[in-house]
């Protein structure tokens, strides 16, 4: 076998195992980060696979906008103006706190200098929401919970990666000036925020200008690039421009696109997320051989021990001081009290251990120069935090969400009920106004006016306590015939494209309407 066949097969071996565990994570109901490190870490270490090295600017530039771009984009701008005060205090107060308690941690106990103390503590100091806000969102988490823990992430990064070059600035050149850092993070914050409007307002101003679903989609997917990029080079907060842009860009798209090109790219943005992450967090496990290679020194028990313990402390800091941010403030300020009043007790509780960290940490501690002290030994440790973090807050918090009975208050589904009786009601008036005009006849408003006036009413039954449940179970009735229909129709379509009669491109424009009308059913 040749050389070239060889590498062929291991790279086949380790695609199929990580496709294994793609197709694993629903049946083990696992969050698929958590397996996927899992599975890395054995494939790690099978005899004859070749060692993976995850270049950090591959990472940092390939990888990290687009996935800060969707994350922000499918955030809702009105949780994060409302959370606003809770999310800076967890994104700059918490992310300082943590390199603080690490640093102290990390000098006294494992004999690292200051400086290279505090970059360890900067690098592990950064959640990352992609394995909490999946399973508090599946679990039925409230919404401000996990908006919460997503805001947190969005804003955290760039905080963290200020404070980690400048923990790096002083390791290698042997100076630090808390005024200067002060001023870089002023400076990174408000910088990254204004490339990212700056470069939203126009990729807007294109967009705005274009019908034309792949083009529109294509755009979209590098917008995290035209504001990451130019934000990185002049030395501001390529995260938090990236992130800008994402929010602003998800508060206006919905007035620059169609209903094709918003079904085109929310398709897309699903798969390429998922996948993005699915090749992340399968090579973070698969680093962990050329990790310990580097550290053979040094006995694997007290590499361990040393992990645990920066594990350790990274968790307890979060413990300890999230409910001092929740409660403190609104104890000490009336102001804060009565327009935001103390939440219970579970929401810290659960924020409090969702603080997994990921890929952005991996990535700050692999971009460390290689002549960095200790470099090997702080990419070890923070390899431990994340699988620390990921195995045992990750696989507990769906019981501790179920313990302390987190449950979703239901506000998003009364807000989408108001939502689908305006929009109905909105219908409804137009359809009158055309009616009016002549432009629409009459066996056709009598139809449409039945189906919204159904909708509108289906939806104002769950406003009324004295409701019987009969609309509800008509609407049943109806989707499970509609979908008898629909199966139907597919089946014919299916058979005419096998048979002959029609080709591929006919069958799928056809199958496309009806997807949609069976989309349909749900509103």
């Amino acid at each position: 076998m040749s050389f070239g066949a060889e590498q062929d097969l291991q790279l086949l071996g380790i695609l199929v195992a990580l496709g294994g565990l793609l197709v694993l994570a629903p049946v083990l109901r696992l969050p698929l980060p958590i397996l996927l490190v899992a599975g890395g870490i054995g494939l790690g270490f099978v005899p004859g696979l070749p060692q993976v090295v995850l270049a950090p600017d591959i990472v940092l530039v390939a990888v990290l906008p687009p996935l800060l771009y969707s994350g922000a984009f499918f955030t809702s701008l009105r949780d994060l103006r409302t959370n606003r005060r809770p999310i800076a205090f967890l994104a700059f107060g918490l992310v300082a706190a943590t390199m603080g308690t690490v640093a102290v941690v990390a000098h006294a106990w494992i004999g690292l200098p200051w400086a290279v103390a505090f970059t360890l503590g900067a690098v592990v100091s950064p959640t990352d929401a992609l394995a909490a806000t999946e399973i508090a969102g599946r679990l039925g988490a409230p919404r401000r919970v996990v908006s919460l823990i997503e805001g947190e992430s969005l804003v955290n990064d760039g905080t963290a990666l200020v404070l980690y070059r400048a923990a790096v600035g002083a390791a290698i050149g042997g100076t630090f000036s808390l005024l200067d850092t002060s001023a870089d993070i002023v400076v990174d914050v408000i910088g990254g925020i204004a490339i990212g409007l700056a470069v939203g307002w126009v990729v807007r101003q294109v967009r705005r200008r274009l019908d034309d679903p792949p083009i529109e989609v294509a755009i979209a997917v590098l917008s995290g690039y035209f504001a990451y990029l130019p934000a990185t080079a002049i030395g501001v907060s390529g995260v938090l421009a990236a992130v800008t842009i994402g929010v602003y860009m998800g508060w206006h798209t919905p007035e620059l696109t169609n209903e094709r090109t918003r079904l085109t790219g929310d398709a897309f943005w699903e798969i390429l997320v998922f996948l993005v992450n699915a090749l992340v967090f399968g090579l973070v496990g698969l680093q962990l051989r050329s990790i310990v290679d580097l550290l053979s020194g040094t006995p694997m028990s007290t590499l361990v021990g040393y992990s645990l313990l920066v594990s350790a402390t990274v968790i307890l800091t979060r413990i300890v001081l999230l409910p001092v941010f929740t409660y403190v403030p609104r104890w000490a300020f009336r102001s804060i009290r009565e327009h935001d009043p103390y939440p219970p007790w579970q929401y810290p509780a659960v924020i409090s251990w969702a603080g997994i960290r990921g890929a952005v940490s991996l990535v700050a501690a692999l971009a460390l120069p290689s002549d960095f002290p200790h470099r090997p030994l702080i990419v070890f440790l923070t390899f431990g935090v994340i699988v620390a973090t990921l195995m045992l807050q990750g696989l507990t918090l769906p019981w501790l969400i179920r313990v302390l009975d987190v449950s979703d208050d239901g506000g998003a589904e009364r807000e989408e009920a108001k939502a689908r009786i305006r929009t109905a009601e909105a219908a409804l008036a137009r359809l009158e106004e055309l009616l009016e005009e002549g432009t629409v006849h009459p066996k056709t408003a009598e139809r449409l006016r039945g189906s919204l006036g159904f909708r509108r009413d289906r939806f104002r039954a769950r406003f009324d306590d004295g409701d019987d449940g009969a609309i509800e179970e008509r609407s049943a009735a109806y989707q499970r015939v509609t979908r008898e229909l629909l199966a139907a129709e597919h089946a014919a379509l299916i058979m005419l494209r096998n048979e002959g009669v029609i080709d591929d491109n006919v069958m799928q424009r056809v199958q496309r309407d009806l997807d949609l009308e069976a989309a349909r059913l749900d509103s």
